[in-house]
């Protein structure tokens, strides 16, 4: 079946696609000794480096995975926007604003039995837009109805327990236990099954509490495993410290200081989303709109002077090196380098719920992620993913592809 100009033709088994939110590879390799199952994965199946989309932040990566394409073709770039015909902020969460139909609602529409299990409700709506099948969140699991979700009785008739709240390191493991107790209780043609990533802003690779986290995820990887899908593994993005010597978050708050510069912009910071206690709403990548665009080149020289800044792009020059939507962009692309974050004014930003330790996300140096399979490639796809020129939204691709029928 061709979906987005990508085949999708029908396997036997179950194909699983698990983004694992925040997960780089560093996080694998500090819970090596943790995680036979995925051990087992990489050693047995398959496993190569592949690169996400920018920003590299949840919402656009989520959406990548499940249309197979870039911003460009499905709109979804960021968590949050500037609409420009309503001149509002909003968060980009509603599927009116997908371009493209997802890989998962045409399948469901075609024949295929499809369940979806998010641990942020925020995806929950793009990803069950125009779904025939399953999908919930783990976040309201306990709100699941057969009309909303394709499902009700969540927490007592599927997963015998109440969900965790959302901060949480357990609503993921729930949510990859979900996905295994469904499987186990009927068959599935296809199942997507997405994380949360609070774990990985508050802890480092190999640190005890993202170790035992990880562990337990194993856990339910093998269960998945052992029910004979064909699994693949990914992520939206990585994650790095984003902090001073002292601890405290490494931040250029450049519509403060474009304004002390007389250059006034609206700031957009795409990472922004209902999960403040994450990230405080600082990541790696911003847009913005100039009010005076003859200052273009003014505001694109002096933000290339601020310590950490790393790259501004114009809106055209965006777009082709990032294959984002123009329409939805801006004026300016920001970047910030790997230690630093981009801000809007200080008192825009909820500091408190990162004074230390920030952990974040959103430039190209998060952009690079694991991509494992449980089993082994056919040559022709084995040799693309160690190409190192796939993409994370290859998944669904690679699992419908790249093994024998």
């Amino acid at each position: 079946m061709n979906i987005n100009d990508r085949s999708y033709p029908k396997q036997k088994q179950t194909i699983i696609g698990i983004c694992m939110d925040g997960t780089s590879y560093p996080y694998y390799e500090g819970a090596k000794e943790v995680m036979p199952n995925l051990q087992r994965f990489i050693k047995q199946g398959s496993m190569g480096m592949v690169k996400s989309v920018i920003p590299s932040f949840t919402n656009p990566n989520n959406m990548a995975i499940v249309t197979g394409v870039t911003p460009k073709v499905n709109g979804i770039c960021g968590n949050f926007y500037w609409d420009t015909e309503l001149q509002q902020e909003v968060m980009m969460n509603d599927p009116k604003y997908l371009k493209v139909p997802t890989i998962l609602s045409e399948l469901s529409k075609n024949g295929r039995k499809v369940a979806v299990v998010t641990a942020k409700d925020k995806l929950r709506k793009m990803l069950a837009h125009n779904l025939d099948g399953i999908c919930f969140s783990a976040e309201f699991a306990n709100q699941a109805t057969m009309e909303e979700n394709g499902i009700e009785n969540v927490e007592e008739g599927l997963m015998g327990k109440e969900r965790p709240g959302i901060y949480d390191p357990y609503i993921s493991v729930y949510c990859i236990e979900a996905g295994a107790k469904l499987l186990k209780r009927e068959h599935f043609d296809v199942m997507y099954l997405t994380t949360t990533d609070f774990v990985q802003h508050k802890y480092a690779p190999g640190s005890a509490d993202a170790n035992d986290f990880l562990s337990k995820i194993d856990l339910w990887l093998g269960e998945l495993d052992k029910l004979g899908a064909i699994i693949g593994v990914t992520a939206d993005h990585g994650m790095q410290a984003k902090t001073n010597p002292d601890g405290s978050p490494k931040v250029q708050f450049i519509e403060q200081l474009l304004d002390a510069q007389n250059i006034k912009s609206r700031v957009i910071l795409p990472i922004t989303d209902p999960y403040v206690v994450h990230h405080g709403a600082l990541g790696g990548y911003g847009t913005l709109y100039l009010e005076d665009k003859s200052q273009l080149k003014a505001a694109k020289e002096y933000l290339l002077s601020l310590d950490g800044i790393e790259k501004v792009l114009t809106n055209k020059e965006a777009v082709e090196e990032f294959e984002l939507p123009g329409d939805r962009i801006g004026d300016l692309v920001v970047l910030a380098d790997s230690a630093t974050t981009i801000g809007r004014t200080p008192d825009w930003h909820e500091l408190d719920k990162v004074k230390e330790g920030l952990r974040s996300h959103g430039g190209e140096h998060c952009q690079e992620v694991p991509m494992i399979f449980n089993k082994k490639l056919n040559t022709e796809y084995s040799n693309k993913l160690a190409s190192g020129t796939s993409r994370n939204f290859d998944l669904f691709h690679f699992l419908s592809n790249g093994f024998s029928n």
